[in-house]
């Protein structure tokens, strides 16, 4: 596989002396032991909309049935978020943003629930509660009866039916800092996504927060690590700034799959295709990746030219760039059916899960 050896035994790693640390690496990853008959873990990681909607393929997978053994799921959720319903919560009550882990904990319900309706409604009006969603408040009342934003999100989940755990990625209150290709600094996310110009790299402030518990334990213990799709600079880079990923990404023997956008981003990523996409996460944080999933199935012209009149483009891929650049694209019909190019939870759940107990 390029840019991971599955084959390289321990005894190139270690002395054979130091069979204690070899022990303890064993035992944090079980990938290095016999298979077991146990769930397929997957590490989801992402924020906005595109999160929730490999969540909601996943969790359609999670029960174990006649020869599989289900899906042991892992959101990890960006904390960078300042806007709308979650921003206005940061701002007046100095709490994390809950919006995105909202998203990911209904996703992760499946069905259809009168709770999941509730947790999503948003009221109305212009002032006082208007634009603050339900799921939101509750999660922010919680955090603050219990005194931890965690437990918050843990008992949203038990409420919800949850087939998983959302974890933000850290505990710490960030802010998305970007440099633009004009050499200007633009602080918060909000203020990013209205900023014209080409983002050229992002970092968080505070620098390397800390991640939650859990979080690199789950990176390491994981079958597969999916990464995105969603905006590449606020929604997936985030979660990989965090103190300790992009390195538990390099260490761990799971295969880490970025999902690929399949439209450009106005004002965000114009222009790129996806060999661009995946050289951002190569120079923010390193060689974290080995493969890429990329849609293989064209949507309607008619679309296409839809989305060209509001600045939005397919993200291109090109399997000789993708090779040459450490990763491998991995091609399939990834697309939903109607009229918006978007992707097809079903389908995208199916390719992760095939490429997890394959290998790739």
């Amino acid at each position: 596989m390029v840019g991971m050896d599955v084959d390289a035994p321990f005894s190139e790693q270690w002395s054979q002396d130091d069979a204690r640390n070899k022990q303890q690496a064993v035992e944090r990853n079980e990938l290095l032991q016999a298979p077991k008959n146990r769930p397929t873990r997957i590490v989801a990681m992402g924020g906005g909309t595109g999160l929730p909607m490999v969540l909601k393929g996943l969790a359609r997978r999670a029960a174990p049935k006649a020869g599989q053994p289900g899906v042991d799921i892992t959101a990890v959720v960006a904390m960078s978020d300042d806007g709308g319903s979650s921003g206005r919560l940061r701002r007046n009550h100095g709490m994390l943003p809950p919006g995105d882990i909202r998203n990911c904990l209904v996703a992760l319900a499946g069905g259809k629930s009168a709770l999941k309706d509730v947790f999503q409604y948003r009221f109305g009006g212009a002032k006082g509660l208007a634009g603050h969603a339900v799921g939101n408040l509750l999660i922010a009342a919680l955090a603050e009866l219990k005194g931890d934003f965690l437990e918050a999100v843990r008992l949203s989940g038990e409420l919800l039916g949850a087939k998983g755990q959302v974890l933000p990625s850290t505990l710490a209150s960030v802010q998305l800092v970007a440099q633009m290709h004009d050499d200007t600094e633009v602080v918060g996310e909000r203020n990013i996504c209205r900023a014209q110009g080409r983002v050229r790299r992002v970092s968080l402030s505070p620098r390397s927060p800390p991640p939650v518990d859990g979080l690199l334990e789950a990176i390491y213990s994981a079958d597969l690590i999916a990464i995105g799709p969603g905006s590449l600079y606020s929604s997936v880079l985030p979660n990989l700034l965090v103190d300790g990923v992009a390195q538990a990404l390099k260490e761990t023997r799971a295969l880490k799959v970025m999902v690929a956008n399949l439209m450009t981003q106005p004002g965000e990523t114009d222009g790129m295709n996806c060999l661009d996409h995946v050289q951002a996460v190569i120079d923010h944080v390193g060689p974290v990746l080995d493969a890429v999933l990329v849609n293989g199935r064209m949507p309607s012209e008619e679309s296409i030219q839809r989305y060209a009149r509001k600045g939005s483009f397919m993200v291109t891929a090109e399997t000789r760039e993708l090779l040459s650049s450490g990763v491998i694209p991995v091609q399939a019909d990834l697309l939903k059916e109607g009229s918006k190019i978007r992707h097809d939870s079903r389908k995208v759940a199916a390719c992760l899960l095939k490429m997890a107990r394959s290998g790739l």
